[in-house]
């Protein structure tokens, strides 16, 4: 076996292999490269170390080695592997080269990268002129290939020890590229300690079938499907998505396959204007757990088709025009199982209290009892955005009429950039909610009646009162001290005008 590597060192490489690309193209663009060419280089290695094997035991008898070869979770052509592109690096139209191999790996692996409408190597094209002229592209992407050939991004299983360890180093890649590619770069990505606490909140059981409506890199939705492992030592789970960026789809499909996550379904196209994830007969499918960190205030969200909306998704009412924060909320109640349904989405805090229509959705979300929990986020926590979120807890079947409210906005790590959850901040968040209890200056469990009573606003200072007395001054204290001070100083002055005397700068 070959010497093993650590999740570091991986990390590592692969960020240095991101040096060919800065100066010359953005982050936001140059992220599919990379993240493409570590998915080919992944396939590449497991599929060599596992012919290696075969071959050791079975060299004599080829054909038997290509049927082995046949059963492997995915199939690999020899032109579309990742040495064979190294082997040509210095020769013309490695642009081309590799988007044919890609193209032969969709073509060879039937659903696992594609679906009726769409593949996920579409609109990924290393033959463009993002990379420049013919000459300076061709060079560009030979170093590409040879930064990926580097020992240390040798993927093989028999040196990485773990399937996780490529799954983490994706994870390591889309959250740096979020982390310095702006807000658009952000809008993929789910900070993992938000996930973490999300999935700790929802508590995800085997059997679940789980959906992220706006699924982005499937982030969110892949740490619920590791609690059930995590916690129950089982996959019987499903995971289900939508996503509405074309390429952020395909790094979401990719995303999965290395976290060996197979029973999924991830649609693409827009879910408030054309959802995909419907039953046999053509309605919305249901889920257990439905959960999202959808785009903040969407604006152009579909409002004006929303009144003839066939799913009737809007009948508490139609959100406002430039926001469409409870267009996703009202899609995602309407996605809960009655009796298992529970949600955990993400918002800012403007849809605690804003007015007009979305004052009378919340009305009539809270009046159905539908509303669980209400936890506020500490701000800088999300990429691309330094403004303070909330994260709202829906359940089908309450047993009670209260709302808790949780404030956990000064409850964090402070980093240069970005803020962090910390382990005991999570704990925290989640011990209160189940305890579902009130906690001074932290929680608040309200009541109907109380909600009513501040006009259904959902304002986490209105419940949540963080004030905390001032210790009381001891007046006589503080006026020894000053005298004892004054005391101090008149020593000082005297002693200092009898040193200048002796220096001779007396009056």
């Amino acid at each position: 076996m070959s010497e093993q590597i650590n999740q570091d060192s991986i990390n590592k490489a692969l960020w240095a292999a991101c040096d060919t690309f800065r100066g010359t193209i953005s982050a936001d663009t140059y992220k599919d490269f990379i993240l493409t060419m570590l998915f080919l280089k992944y396939i590449s290695d497991v599929w060599q170390d596992h012919y290696d094997s075969y071959q050791a035991d079975y060299g004599d008898e080829p054909e038997l080695i290509e049927e082995l070869m046949k059963n492997e979770r995915f199939v690999l052509p020899r032109d579309a592997s990742f040495y064979t592109l190294w082997e040509h690096r210095h020769e013309p139209g490695n642009g081309e080269r590799i988007d044919r191999a890609l193209h032969a790996i969709e073509e060879a692996n039937g659903t696992k990268l594609k679906d009726a409408s769409k593949s996920v190597f579409q609109d990924i094209s290393f033959n463009t002129d993002k990379l420049g002229g013919e000459k300076q592209k061709n060079t560009t992407l030979r170093h590409l290939l040879e930064d990926f050939a580097k020992p240390e991004l040798n993927l093989k299983p028999s040196r990485v020890g773990s399937l996780d360890v490529i799954g983490n180093a994706y994870e390591y890649l889309i959250k740096n590229f979020a982390a310095y590619g702006g807000q658009k770069a952000g809008e993929f990505y789910t900070p993992p300690e938000v996930s973490d606490l999300i999935a700790e909140l929802l508590n995800p059981q085997p059997g679940d079938t789980i959906c992220d409506p706006a699924c982005g890199s499937g982030s969110l939705l892949m740490k619920c499907g590791r609690k059930v492992v995590e916690n129950y030592g089982s996959r019987e789970y499903a995971l289900y998505g939508q996503e509405s960026i074309n390429s952020t789809w395909a790094l979401c499909k990719m995303n999965m396959f290395l976290h060996g996550e197979d029973n999924h379904k991830v649609e693409w196209g827009d879910t408030i204007q054309n959802p995909l994830l419907l039953d046999n007969n053509g309605e919305l499918k249901l889920f257990d757990i439905v959960t999202a960190n959808p785009p903040f205030s969407l604006d152009k969200w579909g409002h004006d088709e929303a009144v003839h909306d066939k799913f009737s998704r809007f009948r508490r009412g139609v959100p406002p025009k430039t926001k469409g924060d409870y267009a996703f909320i009202q899609h995602m109640i309407e996605t809960l199982q009655p009796a298992s349904g529970r949600m955990g989405v993400v918002v800012p805090h403007g849809v605690l209290f804003r007015g007009s229509s979305e004052g009378r959705i919340r009305k009539k979300l809270i009046e159905e009892n539908l509303l669980y929990a209400v936890i506020g986020l500490p701000e800088k926590l999300f990429y691309g955005t330094g403004i303070p979120a909330a994260i709202l807890i829906f359940k089908k079947n309450k047993k009670d009429d209260s709302v808790l409210f949780i404030d956990a906005s000064r409850e964090f790590k402070p980093g240069k950039n970005q803020n962090v959850l910390t382990k005991s901040n999570i704990q925290k968040i989640v011990a209160t909610y189940r305890e579902r209890v009130s906690v001074d200056t932290y929680a608040h469990l309200a009541t109907h009646e109380e909600i009513q009573e501040n006009d259904y606003n959902l304002n986490i200072p209105r419940y949540v009162d963080t004030f905390e007395e001032e210790e009381e001054i001891d007046l006589m204290a503080v006026r020894n001290e000053r005298k004892k001070l004054q005391s101090q100083l008149t020593d000082l002055e005297g002693r200092m005008e009898q040193y200048l005397e002796e220096l001779g700068y007396g009056a």
